[in-house]
């Protein structure tokens, strides 16, 4: 069985992170020392990152990375979905992701290769995109858990709430997409 790495590395370049040393004094009857200790400050978004629905205010559902279940995205079947999408394409319909599954996936673990061979990083930002339509067809599926290399238009047309709002977790920013065999692979 072939892995492929689908985690695009850390990129930090919105905000770089932060450390702080903290010298802790350690005393007792028998020692003193000072421990070194480091808080790492770090944006969420950098790199890929799994987005929860209590990632926007107005869908937090109370799940986080501290108490959702691994099981829920640990070696679950997921449907793959391959376009080749240029930069500039526009959106991607609900009938596109359809036609080019051949059907509706029965995984509730869904990812989509919009971008074909392309790496995200190469593609103007959020210049293809799912529209309300593939929201809906997503929805409609039974998605539980969705990866892929689209989401949201430069117009900012909601996505995240849509998905959010239907408990569909997300991860967002992953590479390699097109390295997966077709229809469907453990994730």
């Amino acid at each position: 069985m072939a892995v492929v790495d689908l985690t695009m590395e850390y990129i930090g370049e919105r905000v770089p992170p932060e450390t702080i040393r903290m010298d802790i004094p350690l005393r007792s009857e028998q020692t003193r020392y000072t421990g070194v200790v480091y808080k790492f400050i770090n944006e969420s978004m950098s790199g890929s990152y799994i987005d929860f629905p209590g990632h926007i205010a107005e869908t937090d559902n109370g799940e986080y990375a501290d108490n959702f279940s691994i099981e829920r995205v640990y070696r679950v079947p997921a449907s793959v979905i391959r376009m080749h999408c240029r930069s500039g394409h526009g959106a991607v319909s609900g009938e596109d992701l359809e036609k080019a599954f051949g059907g509706v996936p029965s995984t509730e673990t869904l990812i989509i290769n919009a971008l074909g061979e392309f790496d995200p990083r190469d593609v103007e930002n959020r210049s293809v995109y799912l529209d309300h339509s593939a929201i809906d067809w997503i929805i409609a599926s039974g998605c539980r858990l969705l990866m892929s290399d689209i989401y949201e238009s430069q117009a900012l047309h909601g996505v995240f709430p849509k998905l959010f709002g239907a408990g569909i977790t997300t991860v967002c920013m992953p590479v390699n997409l097109n390295q997966l065999p077709l229809p469907e692979v453990k994730l």
